[in-house]
């Protein structure tokens, strides 16, 4: 596609696209003389809204160009004539009238105002538009409305650029409900391992012996070791103190006399 600055740069450029003043009224509505066909040079300026000496100036570089597209100055009997049938009422003795054309010229060689800009781009638009349609019949083509070729482009740049978004938006919205999940999957696992680690560090008893063995002192624990001696078929099952470590020895023997010994400390 051709850039915008091209327009401002190729003066042949420029001349190819002349016959497109309709852009000037899609871009803002452009204010003619009571003939229906040429603007002052302060029509221009506000038009662009810049100041009249940006126009004067714009014309004093680019004259021949801007002549050749419409522009020039009435004087004397042509100026009186104009004024008559236009209805002008204006004691100057000079008049710069621009064409649409003219002005069109114009905003292809304006610089400074938004406006201009806004036409280049919108006659860029529409002149690229023209030349990659397909023209089977160069007469139905002409015929082409404007606004078809507007309800292209936006069906070629737009409309897919908000596809792209939409489909994007679905993709991180599932990729947060997965890393939600991840999360909470993170966070079962961190409880799970907190509960084996307090239960080896003696936090909660894992079973009901356990903590029935837990709460014993230790001289129950002594008995409870010497019933369950005697329940394994031990004789001569004795709890008694020891000397040496004031503790309480259980003792018992198998039918072949084997002594099993078991203490606890105090």
């Amino acid at each position: 596609m051709i850039d915008e600055a091209a327009l401002l740069e190729s003066k042949a450029l420029r001349s190819s696209v002349l016959d497109r003043t309709d852009v000037l009224d899609r871009v803002r509505t452009l204010s003619l003389l009571p003939d229906g066909t040429h603007v002052t040079t302060a029509m221009v300026a506000s038009y662009f809204e810049v100041g009249i000496k940006a126009i004067r100036s714009l014309v004093l570089d680019h004259r021949t160009e801007l002549e050749a597209s419409g522009y020039r100055v009435l004087t004397g009997t042509e100026l009186s004539s104009f004024k008559e049938l236009s209805g002008i009422e204006s004691r100057t003795r000079s008049l710069a009238l621009f064409s649409r054309r003219a002005v069109l010229n114009v905003a292809m060689l304006l610089r400074d105002s938004e406006v201009a800009r806004q036409v280049r781009v919108y006659l860029l638009d529409m002149e690229y538009l023209a030349r990659t349609q397909p023209v089977e019949n160069p007469a139905h083509t002409n015929r082409v409305s404007l606004d078809d070729r507007i309800d292209h482009i936006l069906g070629k740049t737009v409309v897919p650029m908000f596809n792209v978004l939409i489909e994007s938006s679905g993709e991180h919205r599932r990729e947060l409900v997965t890393l939600r999940e991840d999360i909470e999957n993170v966070e079962r696992r961190l409880c799970r391992h907190h509960q084996r680690i307090s239960a080896l560090e003696g936090g909660q008893p894992r079973n009901k012996v356990g903590a029935s063995i837990s709460a014993m002192t230790w001289q129950a624990f002594e008995h409870h070791i010497a019933g369950l001696l005697r329940s394994d078929g031990c004789t001569k099952v004795v709890v008694r103190k020891a000397q040496s470590d004031r503790g309480i020895d259980v003792t018992g023997a198998r039918p072949t006399d084997v002594r099993w010994p078991s203490s606890a400390r105090s």
